[in-house]
This record gives structure tokens, sequence and C-alpha cells, in this order.
């Protein structure tokens, strides 16, 4: 239901346009790792994950299972509260092998929250945090990294300035463009697992945003 109400909605806040690599797949039972940096992209990269014909569960800050109507949405489809700094936070890693070995695609945001920043600008992705890398020796599943660009365009900044954001897209129309890699292997690089995919996740960062001209990528 999610994939299919981002789908609704994302081109009425945005004009979404997707790329992917020659060799990209979306294999069940994959990790999709995407950088984070709104609270609009987890809605921008369904949308298009959607209209490639993937509905992953989500790993999510728990936080949004409180919320009135989407907590139980997200609790009835099967999506995996990330609780942390607390005892529960082992839960998030044991939901998403699960999800895997049923053969789900399990979407999750390695950075592990949203940049601190008021502008609208792109940035390359922050350092990635170990679930993301332990998720893969767990489990052995391929990582398929996953750039998205122009959320920010959508919402960000302070609580005022994201509600502002929200309320004039529909009128703005912020370019919005999703790009997603190959597959990485990363059973058998120990610890250079975190590394190598947050280069490529960087890398279709840098493809996104480059297609939407943003200076960021632009100068790299």
């Amino acid at each position: 239901m999610l994939s299919r109400l981002a789908d609704v909605l994302v081109p009425a806040v945005g004009r979404l346009t997707i790329t992917a690599d020659a060799g990209a797949e979306l294999v069940p039972g994959s990790i999709i790792a995407a950088n984070h940096t709104s609270l609009a992209d987890p809605a921008v990269v369904l949308a298009a994950l959607h209209r490639l014909g993937a509905r992953p569960v989500v790993m999510a800050a728990a936080g949004l299972w409180r919320v009135p109507v989407l907590g139980r949405a997200l609790a009835r489809e099967g999506h995996i509260p990330v609780w942390r700094g607390d005892r529960r936070a082992a839960d998030a890693l044991n939901g998403a092998v699960e999800a895997l070995e049923r053969g789900q695609l399990v979407l999750i945001y390695a950075e592990g929250g949203l940049p601190r920043r008021t502008d609208a600008a792109e940035a390359a992705p922050h350092a990635f945090r170990s679930g993301l890398s332990r998720l893969v020796q767990r489990t052995g599943a391929p990582v398929v990294p996953v750039g998205q660009a122009g959320a920010r365009r959508v919402t960000s900044g302070s609580k005022s300035k994201q509600l502002a954001g929200l309320f004039t897209a529909p009128l703005r129309r912020p370019r919005l463009h999703v790009h997603v890699g190959e597959p990485l292997d990363l059973t058998a690089d120990g610890a250079a697992r975190t590394e190598r995919a947050h280069a490529a996740v960087t890398a279709a960062w840098r493809t996104a945003a480059a297609r939407l001209g943003e200076p960021a990528a632009l100068a790299v």
C-alpha cells in the first residue's frame, strides 16, 4: 500500500525521473541501500522502485509507528521499526534478516539519520553506520545501491520550512531523480564492506544529483 501510495503522491509534488546502470536488478532477497537527505525521500525512492516493479519493506525510525493510521499501516505491511539507543535495537536487524529470508526486498538508510542542515542543496551521503554490514554478514544478501536527489527541494530545513516546502511543492513541482546501481557482493570484504557500500551509494547519488544539475555533484 505504501509503495502504491507513494507512486500516486510523488507526481503531485514533483517531477520524478529514474535511471539505472546496465547491470542493475532488484532480485528478491536483496538489500536496497539509499542515501537519506529529507523526510520526503522515502516516498521518492518507494515511488521509483514501485515503477520498477519492486515493493520493499522499509527499515525506518520507530517513532513513525506512533503516528495514527500510518503506524498501523507500517505494522500491517511488515515494515521494520528501528529503535536507536534502545535495548530493542537488535530487533530491527532480526526483522530485516527474516524479511530477506522470505525473499523480500529490504530498504535501509545506512547513514542512520537525516543531515542537520537548513539549506535545500544536495550533498554526498554521510558515513554509514555498521547496520548494513552486519545485515550482509548475517544473510549474504546482495546490496543494491540507490541514489536519490531533489527530495530536499520538496522539504528540508526547520519545521516551518519543511511545512512550507511541502505545501508549495505542488505549485513548484521540483525535479526529482532516482538512480539504481548494479548489485554488490559484499560477503567476502570484511571490514571494507561498509566503505564499498558507501562508495557505491555515493556514486549513485552523484549520478542522480548530476541529472538535476546540482553543483555538489557537478563539482566532483
